[in-house]
């Protein structure tokens, strides 16, 4: 698959001013509404969209990078790639850690997906383009970010109690570069048990999908688990990359 935007690779070399930048010009690039073929309605359906799942592990100096595509919850492909880490972690700017390893991973894959879920933030970010934007500009497709935590932004109501299949819209605030009050993502709460609580999801969009139309494939693509199925086996294939790397059977 080709990267359709390559201005927009990240480069880890470049000033966090100029990092900063980029995304701001990512954010005015990036779609947050509808605009694809496919029927939401049937993603992680057997006859739905090809519907990708993004993820990595850490190794060392080393960065795993995995795409796993489904039709249903059937494997379509998987393709993955070792990078070299190049740049720490810092909060709003993880795609230039993570985005360059993942679009060579992308360059791997012979599917081309209708809609990509990305372990990270879309548009509930600082400056509007967290991993999922990022990603979701570069490649051009329908993008969507899933995070385990909120990185800025504000629940209209508590999150804390949320039945299954519940949401919550988070509006932007003072710490995101969007009107005050923009819907910029859901909490979704994607599992709940009675014996224990656990924490909601935070989705939103990330290039050429709504906010309303995250959280609802989100919750599509649901199996068991807490995570959307995508993702899941995402993680399960990096780490099993990961382990093979560990054991030198892979660079």
């Amino acid at each position: 698959m080709e990267v359709a935007r390559p201005e927009f690779r990240p480069d880890a070399a470049a000033s966090r001013e100029e990092m900063e930048a980029t995304q701001r010009e990512i954010a005015a690039s990036a779609v947050f509404e509808d605009r694809f073929e496919f029927d939401p309605a049937r993603a992680g359906r057997p006859e739905g969209p090809l519907v990708a799942g993004v993820d990595q592990a850490f190794l060392d100096d080393r960065v795993v990078s995995v795409v796993v595509v489904l039709r249903g919850d059937t494997v379509v492909e998987r393709a993955r790639s070792v990078s070299p880490t190049e740049f720490p972690y810092v909060p709003g700017l993880l795609s230039f850690r993570e985005g360059g390893p993942i679009l060579d991973a992308f360059e791997a894959l012979d599917a081309r997906p209708d809609l990509v879920l990305f372990d990270g933030s879309g548009r509930i970010h600082f400056r509007q383009a967290g991993l999922a934007t990022h990603m979701g500009v570069a490649l051009d497709v329908p993008a969507v970010g899933v995070a385990k935590s909120l990185l800025c932004g504000r629940p209209v109501s508590p999150t804390d109690e949320l039945a299954e299949g519940a949401r919550v819209a988070i509006e932007a605030n003072g710490r995101v570069d969007a009107p005050n009050g923009t819907v910029v993502g859901y909490a979704v709460q994607t599992r709940q048990f009675d014996s224990y609580r656990i924490n909601p999801l935070y989705v939103s969009p990330g290039h050429r999908v709504s906010a309303e139309t995250a959280a609802d494939v989100v919750l599509a693509c649901r199996g068991g688990y807490k995570l959307p199925e995508p993702t899941r086996l995402a993680d399960g294939y990096a780490d099993e990359v990961k382990r093979s790397v560990d054991r030198g059977g892979d660079s």
